[in-house]
């Protein structure tokens, strides 16, 4: 079912909207989930709260893209029950490394003054990973947002970890400076 249909039975209160959705979308949410919770039993319970939020969210809102939607209900989401989880004990794990690498780069900020600050910063993302090339991109991306593990990006690129890591490097190291540039740390 093309995505605009699946909009509108949301607009319609129709549950097989959720169905649809899921049909379309589940595997991807789920890897997207999996990718950051690392747990199987988290990532179903984030799609649950997935599939609600969007639900709850559609209407008023209608998305453009319905997979860029799902996907960031579900990292946000996943993200938010990673937190909780870790709230008691500290993490390790490759999503924790990975927001760990990124940290480097953007300092974290305490002031309520963020709402701008936080839009100027996804733009400045935004254009940066748009002037990387292709491969940069995604492992940049797949890495950054989608919390993908060292491991899953060899297996997909075919690169060793070593070289992946590198690349990583150099790509952080190159944001850092256009961040520095644009005033931030």
């Amino acid at each position: 079912m093309e995505d605009a249909a699946i909009v509108e039975l949301y607009w319609q209160r129709d549950q097989q909207a959720i169905r649809e959705t899921e049909t379309k979308y589940g595997a991807y949410c789920r890897h997207i989930a999996r990718n950051i919770l690392e747990d199987g039993e988290d990532a179903e319970e984030c799609l649950s709260d997935t599939w609600l939020s969007a639900w709850q969210s559609i209407p008023p809102h209608r998305p453009e893209r319905l997979s860029t939607f799902l996907g960031k209900l579900t990292r946000n989401l996943s993200l938010s029950r990673l937190r909780e989880r870790n709230a008691q004990k500290r993490g390790g794990g490759e999503p924790e490394a990975a927001l760990e690498e990124l940290s480097e780069c953007i300092a974290a900020r305490e002031d309520a003054q963020d709402a701008l600050e936080t839009r100027e910063l996804g733009r400045l993302l935004r254009d940066f990973a748009a002037r990387l090339g292709k491969t940069e991109r995604d492992v940049f991306v797949s890495r950054y947002y989608f919390l993908a593990s060292l491991e899953e990006l060899s297996r997909r690129t075919g690169f060793s970890q070593s070289k992946l890591k590198s690349m990583l490097f150099r790509t952080r190291k190159k944001l850092k400076r256009v961040l520095e540039e644009e005033g931030y740390r």
